[in-house]
């Protein structure tokens, strides 16, 4: 079990990482407030020691993208939130221009993610592959793929990487 203070640095340092990857998955800020509460209390119970600090980076990611995936799947989740809705709430966890935010979330979910992680989290393909255990390769074209759509839903201006 984590001590108050290691909980306490894990919140500043994750909280809002997970919450925007919440939000990309589940549109919903209520369902992203439990599932941030969920993982924080799974770290707070976890004794194992990181091996450095973009393992444990890593760690809350994973954590965070199955809790997402486990709500998703369960059996009450019924309620569905409008993109708009959506969009006012992503204005105040995430600060960044609301249309490039809203065309993000936009793309289908096997863009969204690895653009998220690349451009937000500021991981390489290599580690985003084995975060979601798929071939090196397959991240190139997804963040090539996605990129293309982004730009064709932002007007053609092109993508900085």
């Amino acid at each position: 079990m984590r001590t108050e203070q290691e909980a306490e640095h894990a919140i500043e340092l994750y909280a809002d990482m997970i919450r925007r990857i919440c939000l990309l998955h589940l549109k919903n800020h209520e369902d992203t407030e439990d599932v941030l509460q969920e993982v924080l209390l799974k770290y707070i119970l976890r004794s194992d020691v990181f091996a450095s600090a973009e393992h444990e980076k890593a760690w809350f990611i994973r954590v965070t993208l199955n809790s997402c995936k486990d709500l998703l799947k369960s059996l009450f989740r019924k309620r569905t939130v409008p993109l708009e809705l959506l969009a006012e709430e992503s204005a105040s966890v995430l600060p960044e221009n609301l249309e490039v935010i809203e065309a993000v979330l936009a793309l289908p979910e096997r863009y969204k993610l690895v653009i998220y992680l690349h451009y937000y989290e500021g991981y390489t393909a290599k580690e985003i592959g084995k975060l979601l255990n798929k071939k090196e390769n397959t991240i190139y074209s997804l963040l090539s793929r996605g990129r293309e759509q982004l730009k064709l839903e932002l007007g053609g201006d092109s993508i900085e990487e």
